[in-house]
Order: structure tokens, then sequence, then C-alpha cells
């Protein structure tokens, strides 16, 4: 038995016993972050259907990044649509839009929406084009007599001023403040349903932000930041699955009537559920690409975080024809490659975006303003106060005792001599404190570089030695 069941079991069962006081439950799964890791799928499908054989009234929400990460959804013929199948077949019902919705541009999403069988809600998105629909900010959704509102919001941090991307893919958008969005519709809808859910893709850190200052909802989804979250902040439960479908979420209502008496929230493993047979057909069938599943090179021995991120700057780098080359650990997507075969679907998983090469030239004083830029980062603060820039020379950030990077010492390079740089287009285009001579984004992409790389040179031993720390006081 599933320890999803098993918890829902329990709460239902005491439903019962109170049910001279005509208590009930609802239950809300969720999940956020499945970046297209559709293996798993089978597993969310046997959990999600155990949970609606035990309590007859169950809604299924999703915050955000659906699509991005997976070759064999990316490369579809219509890249996604395997994904969004299985949400509409599992019958998902709510969801809102997270940065990876946009990777394809606002003209693609646009067209997907009308793909998805489940409402899609977003507060603080304003669309002035024709290629987007403007979406609603929320939903109400009624289970048992029960009405739910689900209102959604997604990040403008890390633009700024727009979800992490490329500015082309948001031209015609504007996305207000999420945390003023949030608050603005809690107050237009709170007298008009029985309980209010907030699905959010700000993150976590940003969640609690927003709940210490905010007690309007009765419960927060959250999205963004790949964590594991199950807490309170003030009166209102937080709760975040992670990522990849590694788990989800359940929150169990206890209604009495239309008040809302008690609610429990959990988050579960998927690992221990016995995946449906009809999902892992579905899902078998979408993985058999005989081209993506094809062996390109191989790798010598197993690559760690730190060997690909080493191994993509310097492709970058030996496509720009550089003497320095930078990756961005965001950029990343795999924690590691395994010795052996190494298919195109692996290196697609990689670098999932379709990224190009950049070239410039840069002193090691611009590259050092670009480093200490982004370890101070005061506005994308998921990505501050780390080694975010992967580089092919090696370099030391010093930094003082409030954590607050001072200097960028590069033992390899000589100060005041100009370099060629090569690089991501996402770094080109969205780093503050970049500055360069003779810059130009190429028309190589990133992915196709490392296969043309794993066929001519297989096979490569990836170099796993860590090229930049940080130095304390």
């Amino acid at each position: 038995m599933g320890t999803l069941f098993r918890f829902v079991t329990v709460l239902a069962a005491l439903a019962t016993v109170a049910c001279t006081l005509r208590e009930r439950v609802v239950v809300i799964l969720s999940t956020n972050d499945m970046h297209a890791k559709i293996e798993r799928f089978a597993q969310l499908a046997a959990a999600v259907e155990r949970c609606r054989d035990t309590v007859p009234d169950v809604v299924l929400v999703d915050a955000g990044d659906r699509w991005t990460g997976n070759a064999f959804v990316d490369k579809a013929p219509t890249p996604g649509m395997p994904m969004l199948s299985l949400m509409n077949r599992l019958r998902f019902d709510v969801a809102t839009l997270g940065n990876h919705e946009f990777d394809l541009g606002q003209a693609f999403l646009g067209r997907m929406l009308d793909s998805m069988r489940f409402e899609v809600v977003c507060a603080n998105v304003v669309s002035d084009t024709t290629t987007f629909p403007q979406p609603a900010p929320w939903t109400v959704v009624e289970r048992g007599g029960v009405r739910i509102g689900f209102v959604g919001v997604v990040t403008n941090y890390e633009g700024p001023g727009h979800p992490a991307g490329n500015d082309a893919s948001y031209a015609g958008l504007r996305f207000p403040d999420p945390q003023q969005e949030a608050a603005r519709c809690a107050r237009e809808l709170r007298g008009k349903v029985d309980v209010l859910v907030l699905v959010s893709h700000m993150g976590d850190d940003r969640d609690r932000e927003f709940l210490a200052a905010n007690g309007d909802y009765d419960l927060l989804l959250s999205g963004h930041t790949h964590v594991v979250v199950d807490t309170v902040i003030g009166r209102t439960p937080l709760l975040q699955t992670g990522k990849e479908l590694r788990n989800v979420g359940v929150t169990v209502l206890r209604m009495k009537g239309r008040r809302l008496v008690g609610i429990e929230t959990r988050v579960v493993p998927l690992a221990g559920y016995e995946p449906s047979p009809e999902y892992e057909a579905l899902v078998a069938e979408i993985y058999a690409s005989p081209e993506l599943n094809a062996p390109v090179g191989r790798f010598s021995a197993d690559a760690d975080g730190w060997g690909l991120a080493n191994w993509m700057a310097a492709a970058v780098a030996d496509e720009a024809d550089a003497e320095v080359g930078f990756y961005h650990v965001g950029g990343v997507r795999r924690d590691r490659i395994d010795a052996g075969e190494v298919s195109s679907a692996m290196v697609y998983g990689l670098e999932p975006f379709g990224t190009r090469v950049a070239s410039m030239r840069m002193t090691p004083a611009q590259m050092r303003r670009m480093i200490l830029e982004k370890y101070n980062d005061t506005v994308n603060l998921k990505e501050a106060h780390r080694i975010d820039l992967i580089a092919t020379t090696p370099y030391d950030i010093v930094v003082d005792a409030e954590d607050r990077a001072v200097d960028v010492h590069f033992p390899a390079l000589r100060e005041g001599r100009l370099y060629r740089v090569g690089m991501n287009d996402y770094i080109f285009r969205n780093y503050r404190g970049l500055e360069y001579s003779e810059g130009r984004i190429e028309d190589d992409q990133v992915a196709e570089v490392l296969l043309e790389e794993l066929g001519e040179e297989s096979p490569l031993r990836p170099d796993n030695r860590p090229r930049q720390r940080i130095v304390r006081p």
C-alpha cells in the first residue's frame, strides 16, 4: 500500500467517524517542475488513480515547467505534446505557467494552450499580442459542493521584469509583480470561494516572503526552485514536491459543510508505487525513438556535474576558437552521465534549450566584473552566492565575512590583455555586468557542437575536477 494511499485512507476514515458533524474531505494532488521526465508518469498515474478510488473528491494541480528537459518530449514532432497528452489523459484540472513554458516562444505556447484540457491560470501575465491569449488570473473548481479558487502566478524576478529566458520570448508581454497580483486576486476572490489556493511558480524563497506578509490564502502550492518543502508560514501550508516527478504533493482539506476546519499536507515519494500498466505502455511508446536512442559516442569514465559543465565550457570555447570558455550552472541539466555509450537523447537532455554559442573579446577585468555581479546578484537570489559561471580557466572568488564577493583572481590570465572568449548565448543576452568588444552570437547550437565532438573524438574522458573555488575569510 503506497504512502499516499495510507495517508488519504486514514484521513478519510477520520472524516467518516465524524460524519455526524457532516465532515468530509477533498484531496488536492500537486506536481511541479516535471520537466518532461515522463519515465515516472506511470507511477504518478498509479498514485492518482488509487487516490481517486479512495476519495470521491480529488483535484489534480500543476505548478509549472511541464516541458524542457527530456529529448523524447522536446524533440517530438510537436515539442511538448507527449507531456500534454499524458496530463490530459490523467485529467489534470488546473495549472499555472512556469518560465520554461515560454522556452519555444509565446506563439508556440499560445498554440499549445489550445491542446491543454485543463485550466491554465496566471494573474501576472498581461498580453498585448495576438499570438498569446490573455490567461485567466484564476479559476474555481467545485468538488462535493466545495468551491476551491485557484490563483496562478509566475516569477518575474530573473529577467528582470519577466521570467528567466531570452527577451525575445517575452516581446509584447508584461509581468507585473506576482506577489502584488496574488494579493489583489485574494481580495477579489476570497468572498466567492470556500477555499483559496495560490499556485505559484515564484520559488519557495519568494513564496515564504509572500506568506510572511499575507495570510489570505488557505494553501500555497509552490514550484520553480526544485526543492522539497512541506511547512507552514503563518497559518498557510506551503508545499513543493522537488522536481522531475520524484514526488507528489498531497493536501487533504477537511470540510464541515463549506467551512474549512482542517488541512493536512504531505510530500509523498512516487518510487513506492507500482507503475500503471496503461501509462507504462504509453511512456514506452514515446521512448521508442531509434534516432534519439542511437549511440553517438562514448565516455571512457563517469562524468559528474562538474565534468559535464567543464565539457560544455570547453566545447563553446573550441567552437568559438576562443582562449577562455564560460558556461552557467543553470544550463547544465543533467547531474551525471555514466561511462559507456552516449546517445543524442542524453546530450539533448543535458542541453535542452537550443542554446547557441556566443563569442567576444574580454579582459580579465571585464570577466571579473561579470563574475562579481553574478555572485552578488540581489534580484535572482537563487543563482547568487555560489559558483555560477564554470570556466575553462581557473579562478578564485574572494568573499568577505558577509559572503559578498569582493575580488576574483585569475592565476592563468594576464591583467590588461584582451582574450577571445566563448560562452553560451544565455549568458551573453542576460547577465548583468557583461562588457566586451566584438561580441556576436554564432549559428552553432551547443547541443550540436557536443554531438559533433562526441562523434569525432570518442571516447571522451571527462574532467571532473573543479577549476573554480570560493575563498572565505
